[in-house]
């Protein structure tokens, strides 16, 4: 009997501390809801989910939950389908955006046709790898290196490697995520605008006699595309030319011209344009190591 007595009372004491913990998980919830927009489900869906970061967000989430905001606009995001951009403008009922495309840009044209190594890597396939045995054995400190980890980090398969070791960007693919411009372990990469057309392709900061003896297309800081172009679009800054952006209205393929090596281009259609004196190389094969390379 003590027992039955024991049992219905701990039975009780159950059910009132169920009916208690029931009623304080109702006021929490009620007391702690926060209100979530449904538009922001609805958004995500017509987003990639690609999660890329191209656009300035932490994700294709967070990207929904700043677009219903209106703290960004649907064009933003440079990987979704135009016509997904659209109709999320319709569906929120807000612009679209004008929102230039970019692009990951390579500043390095020094391929194994027209640039020399010290020594040949061996060992793991990677350009960071390789990049910390003295540098990679590039004769160039600048130059890219050539072992694809551009190509590998890259989603999109818009950066692929050509037949001379470097990588060539698909503009049409390119999201511009950045992975490749954190991956490079020589800084190479760089998110630039698509009017953006007027480039150079060298990263060296070797004197400029130094330069073009270790790579065939290197920027020798001659000064002629400083000269030709505008005034204050090109400056010349530690043995490099450097395009002022903020001026980019007045570029021209004029800059390019008169560029000995032909590290000064112009892109147009997706093509690296070069002056007229530029100099012709027509060589495929692969230039031999030379260890004494200045």
């Amino acid at each position: 009997m003590e027992m039955m007595s024991g049992i219905a009372v701990a039975g009780a004491f159950m059910a009132v501390l169920g009916t208690l913990l029931a009623w304080l998980l109702a006021v929490a919830n009620k007391r702690l809801y926060v209100y979530e927009d449904p538009r922001i489900g609805e958004v995500e869906e017509y987003l990639p989910k690609s999660n890329c970061g191209a656009c300035g967000t932490a994700g294709c989430r967070n990207f929904a939950e700043q677009v219903v905001a209106g703290e960004i606009v649907p064009g933003k995001c440079t990987v979704n389908a135009p016509e997904m951009n659209a109709y999320i403008a319709s569906f929120l009922g807000v612009s679209l955006g004008d929102v230039e495309k970019r692009v990951a840009r390579l500043a390095c044209a020094g391929g194994s046709h027209v640039a020399y190594v010290r020594a040949h890597y061996q060992g793991l396939g990677s350009c960071r790898a390789a990049a910390t045995v003295s540098g990679g054995g590039k004769a160039c400190a600048w130059g890219c290196l050539g072992l694809g980890d551009c190509e590998s980090v890259c989603d999109f398969d818009a950066i692929t490697m050509n037949s001379f070791g470097l990588p060539v960007v698909d503009a049409d693919l390119c999201s511009a995520c950045g992975d490749c411009v954190e991956v490079c372990p020589k800084d190479l990469f760089s998110l630039q605008p698509v009017s953006h057309k007027l480039w150079v392709a060298c990263r060296s900061r070797a004197d400029g006699d130094v330069a073009e003896a270790q790579c065939e297309v290197a920027c020798t800081a001659c000064g002629k595309c400083v000269m030709d172009a505008a005034p204050g679009l090109i400056r010349l800054d530690n043995n490099l030319a450097v395009i002022d952006y903020a001026k980019n209205r007045l570029a021209s393929a004029v800059a390019i011209e008169r560029c000995p090596t032909g590290a000064m281009v112009w892109l147009q259609d997706g093509q690296a344009v070069k002056g007229r004196e530029a100099k012709k190389i027509i060589r495929i094969e692969a230039l031999p190591m030379r260890a004494n390379v200045v």
